[in-house]
């Protein structure tokens, strides 16, 4: 297994940050892993539970790595790779594990042009918890990579990001950085806001009952509402970074809940129940 790089450094320890880590350790990559955390503790974290060789809340500890990944809300891009480039060697290669792409991917390319080539990436994985100490052995098996060069992407720097995902047991597939911000919008930032809003819907409600309703919630309830458990910051970057698409990603949901509103309201048994079979259909399919 070639891994290609020799020292990775990991800016933002949380629980991606904390998983990639983990992962590399457990998939026995051999070279250092680093990491940066504005949190002292996370680093502290890190160390103690071996996921990292050495950590520092100073940026300079990125100056020897040859991979540098940008696990930090999308956010923050523009001011951590403000903050990075002095300590970023010619040539190193630059990589993120962000939910949004699309300009953001242009971005980094222009502010590192001349110095290092960006790959932007995207695991699907992860889990309603944060922090480094929640990282997840085995995360990324089996689980999609998506890779999102462009005109401008440096061709071995794609080769090795790829590689290195598929060392982790991911299937890697290519996206446009654009079409991936529609196709996650849909799958994955339209369910987080769901999950959110009912959490919201059933606040209300427990006001204007008097009563606290989530005392009475049951399986389905924690199944369906769990991401409203992940990382607020993230999730409000993610969702102001991915405006356009989400917005439009909605209307589309709302039409849906204002389908199921009129048959409800008209009390049309046939074609509810060809709504609730068509979308039991759906679900099925998904593996």
């Amino acid at each position: 297994m070639s891994w290609n790089f020799k020292e990775i450094c990991i800016v933002g320890l949380g629980l991606i940050g904390g998983s990639f880590a983990l992962n590399l350790k457990h998939k026995g990559y051999s070279g250092k892993i680093t990491a940066v955390d504005i949190n002292p503790k996370a680093v502290e974290e890190g160390l103690k539970l071996g996921v990292i060789d050495s950590g520092s809340t100073n940026y300079s500890i990125a100056k020897s790595a040859d991979l540098i990944v940008l696990a930090v809300p999308v956010g923050v891009y523009r001011q951590v790779l403000d903050q990075l480039k002095p300590y970023i060697s010619k040539g190193t290669v630059v990589s993120d594990l962000g939910s949004v792409k699309g300009h953001l991917v242009y971005m980094c390319e222009e502010f590192l042009k001349g110095l290092a080539p960006f790959v932007g990436g995207h695991p699907i994985a992860g889990t309603e918890k944060s922090g480094v100490e929640n990282a997840v052995k085995n995360l990324f098996d089996g689980a999609k990579f998506i890779v999102t060069p462009t005109e401008n992407t440096d061709k071995k720097a794609l080769e090795k990001i790829v590689s290195l995902w598929k060392s982790l047991g991911s299937q890697v597939v290519e996206m446009d950085p654009f079409y991936h911000d529609q196709v996650f919008a849909a799958v994955s930032h339209l369910p987080h806001l769901v999950a959110y809003s009912i959490v919201d819907a059933i606040a209300k409600l427990s006001e204007d009952l008097k009563t606290n309703l989530f005392q009475f919630t049951g399986g389905g309830f924690k199944d369906f509402t769990r991401i409203a458990m992940s990382d607020p910051v993230m999730w409000r970057d993610i969702c102001i970074e991915n405006k356009e698409n989400l917005l439009k990603v909605l209307k589309a949901f709302k039409d849906s809940i204002e389908k199921a509103e009129n048959l409800i309201r008209n009390s049309n048994k046939e074609e509810l129940k060809v709504f609730f079979e068509n979308s039991k259909e759906k679900r099925s399919s998904v593996k």
